[in-house]
């Protein structure tokens, strides 16, 4: 098979979808892999690490598209990119369809095979390969937090530990997932007062049970929501329904409540984001104020740490890329349920109920069973 690596487009996106190593584990059995020049620079690998490993270097951006028969990216086709796509091209990366339906109508358009990282599940049904990059994202959001706290960022100008004689700023965290934990975990570090907030008890028990003493667990429901926030000075979004688009827990007329200067981390913007107000940002201008609320929505927020995001998603991708490589897509669905999770489109046609779903749209059945082995209307609050 031809792999296609093209460099990633959209803003300050410095992460590249394939380790000079993993060309190697690929072109050592057979396969051709074609990557962009200057593709791997943001991460800090170069040209020659590719070449040595088995690639080739292609100059143009669209003859990656046009030679290839499975491209792999990190984040979802953008601007020219959806006119590259061929029919019954494997493109393998971040889609997040379910927040925007225009990539979904253009993928559509175009008759490929979108294979999605968000919802390729394992046997236990969990995300591997949104894992790591929820773990980046939950430990940046703390660290862009604290920086947005700042009076000069046009935060409350409170520093997130405090100092003796002056208490520490109180962080709220939304959903007790991977996203959470581990943004609860550098906020607790630092010293901050720490509130996470699930409906899931089980989770809630656990946390409870792991966290440090300065980690409080909160069941989430709107009274309580309201209330946390309102006393607040750090928010972090990281609720997740698996492929769906978030639910919104936090309103415009809520954000009217909150402290002057506040600040939110919505992690979830790619799904559309937790908060009424969230609205996709970049990281060369990453904030906007609502209310007197500094936003802080950078939908690659992995990505301004390029070298340990592409190492630690790489890492989860390799064996995936592998298999597609070596098979059939559909046979491959037909033998894990994982793989048949991960497929959200095939020649036009959308298999996925979520997507659906959340654009109103009609989906297939693939081998005659969903692809998704989350209910499409889904309770359930916790990040990924």
């Amino acid at each position: 098979m031809i792999i296609g690596i093209p460099r990633e487009i959209k803003s300050d996106e410095y992460r590249v979808s394939m380790l000079p190593v993993g060309v190697e584990l690929l072109t050592t059995q057979g396969h051709q892999v074609l990557i962009e020049r200057h593709a791997g620079d943001g991460s800090g690998y170069d040209d020659e690490q590719y070449v040595r490993a088995g690639a080739r270097i292609v100059r143009d951006h669209s003859e990656i598209f046009q030679q290839s028969e499975m491209i792999v990216k990190v984040k979802e086709p953008l601007g020219d990119e959806l006119h590259l796509l061929q029919p019954g091209q494997v493109v393998f990366t971040f889609f997040h369809f379910a927040a925007n339906l225009a990539l979904t109508e253009a993928c559509l358009a175009s008759r490929i095979t979108a294979v999605a990282y968000e919802t390729l599940t394992d046997q236990m049904g969990r995300l591997p390969l949104l894992t790591p990059m929820s773990e980046i994202a939950g430990r940046m959001s703390i660290q862009e937090g604290a920086k947005y706290l700042e009076k000069p960022m046009e935060g409350r100008g409170i520093l997130l530990s405090g100092v003796p004689g002056v208490e520490p700023a109180k962080v709220t965290i939304l959903g007790g997932g991977i996203v959470g934990s581990n943004a609860a975990k550098i906020a607790a570090g630092l010293g901050a007062n720490v509130v996470i907030m699930d409906v899931n008890l089980d989770r809630l028990r656990y946390l409870d049970d792991i966290m440090p003493a300065n980690v409080q667990t909160i069941y989430s429901e709107s009274h309580a929501i309201h209330w946390h926030m309102a006393n607040s000075d750090l928010i972090i979004g990281a609720v997740l329904i698996p492929g769906e688009r978030c639910p919104v827990l936090i309103s415009r007329e809520m954000i009217k409540t909150m402290r002057n200067g506040a600040v939110i981390v919505d992690v979830g913007v790619d799904q559309g984001g937790c908060v009424e107000t969230t609205r996709p940002t970049t990281h060369s201008n990453p904030t906007f104020i609502v209310d007197g609320v500094v936003h802080y929505c950078v939908a690659n927020m992995p990505g301004a740490v390029g070298r340990t995001s592409t190492q630690a998603l790489c890492h989860a991708t390799q064996p995936y890329i592998l298999r597609l490589a070596n098979g059939n897509v559909l046979e491959l669905a037909t033998q894990d349920k994982g793989i048949d999770n991960a497929i959200n489109m095939i020649d036009g046609k959308l298999y996925n109920a979520a997507v659906a779903n959340a654009h109103g749209m009609q989906y297939q059945y693939l081998q005659r069973k969903p692809l998704s082995v989350f209910p499409a209307q889904s309770s359930v609050r916790t990040a990924q």
